[in-house]
């Protein structure tokens, strides 16, 4: 019967300890990002890289973002999803159509592209702590209208669109490099 290979099922994923992780609200400790600067200074709890989790393309922190912080630069992500959930507290959400206040209990979805383009900013003299879930599928690009930044992950390589170069830039004596490879053998 369909409910003998459920049971099966379940009990061979306990055999072989595949089971869900608890975050247990008890257990979260906030710490500051590293290499932040005044006004982007964002806390996320460790509790998660503690337990050691082991995500395939579903990406998750849960952040702190004190008074008078922003979150992040203005960005969107080329290559991901991402969905915030403010948890407590409240802050202002830029996106491109303005400026937003969300709440506790508010789910904000940003789609991939400049039509994703988000910031958070807290407002208020108050935490605003928000579950903040992306997707991953290996390698990501985000942008920063801003500052005209493009950031490649997961390598977090970090390049000014200002310096954009050709696809065939320095490739032009390509028959010269062909030419010492080959004297070299």
């Amino acid at each position: 019967s369909i409910l003998q290979k459920t049971n099966k099922v379940q009990q061979i994923k306990t055999e072989n300890k595949t089971m869900a992780t608890v975050l247990k609200a008890s257990g979260r400790e906030f710490q500051e990002n590293p290499n932040r600067i005044d006004k982007f200074r964002l806390l996320t709890d460790i509790s998660i890289s503690k337990k050691n989790i082991k995500t395939q393309n579903l990406n998750f922190d849960l952040r702190q973002l004190n008074p008078g912080e922003y979150c992040a630069p203005y960005h969107f992500h080329k290559n991901a999803e991402e969905l915030f959930m403010i948890v407590s507290g409240s802050a202002t959400l830029r996106t491109t159509d303005g400026l937003e206040i969300v709440n506790t209990g508010d789910i904000l979805f940003f789609e991939m592209g400049e039509n994703g383009a988000h910031q958070l900013y807290n407002h208020t003299n108050e935490p605003c702590v928000y579950l903040d879930i992306r997707t991953f599928m290996g390698v990501d690009i985000c942008e920063y209208p801003d500052s005209n930044k493009v950031l490649s992950a997961p390598s977090s390589e970090i390049f000014s669109k200002d310096s954009q170069a050709g696809y065939f830039d320095g490739e032009e004596n390509i028959d010269e490099k062909w030419k010492s490879i080959k004297a070299k053998e």
